[in-house]
């Protein structure tokens, strides 16, 4: 299967890299499930593929709680006729410091970027099990020492490192490839991407 063939579901396509990953495999020829919390930036970005002929649709829905989770998968299924790619991109990043960080701030960071990629993953596995293979990339930005104000953030893509090791060591086995993309640039994000689904 080419990229052209397949059916991308990109979270968190709204900016940074999942914008750009939803523009460049719907260039490529993949038609792209573009998810974000807000239709704020996924539908300019979806429209502007659109324009450019390319194959894409918004699908706007919270992936930390998994009732929505379900019900985007479902329409995601009935809108492209299956779901051959999940890519995890969706996560808030806040600036507070871990001794100023509202607790509600420290839990959505846990809610999104981890417990989001696990429910996304935990559907998605289910599905692929059932077709008998799939692709799951997750994307994680690389832990910097020197940053600062980022403790929640870092802690989550800790987190989710780990999370990718463990569903790869399960899901392997089952047919379904698992990838973790760091990343350093939109750019090689893209290159990365590509190269797997190639």
């Amino acid at each position: 299967m080419t990229i052209k063939d397949k059916v991308v579901l990109i979270s968190g396509a709204g900016k940074g890299a999942g914008a750009a990953l939803a523009r460049t495999l719907a260039y490529k020829g993949a038609r792209v499930a573009a998810n974000d919390i807000s239709p704020v930036n996924v539908v300019e970005v979806v429209n502007d593929v659109v324009r450019k002929g390319g194959n894409a649709q918004a699908f706007i829905a919270d992936i930390a709680k998994k009732v929505a989770v379900q019900a985007l998968l479902k329409e995601v299924e009935e809108t492209f006729g299956g779901i051959d790619v999940l890519i995890s991109h969706a996560a808030v990043k806040p600036t507070d410091s871990l001794l100023n960080m509202d607790e509600w701030d420290w839990q959505r960071t846990l809610d999104v970027n981890l417990t989001g990629a696990f429910l996304m993953t935990q559907s998605m596995g289910r599905m692929m099990r059932e077709r008998g293979g799939g692709t799951i990339i997750n994307i994680v930005d690389p832990v910097d020492g020197e940053e600062k104000m980022k403790g929640a953030y870092f802690s989550s893509m800790a987190g989710l490192m780990e999370l990718t090791r463990q569903t790869e060591l399960e899901l392997g086995q089952l047919g379904i490839q698992v990838h973790l993309v760091m990343n350093t640039s939109e750019a090689e994000v893209d290159d990365l991407v590509i190269n797997i689904l190639a």
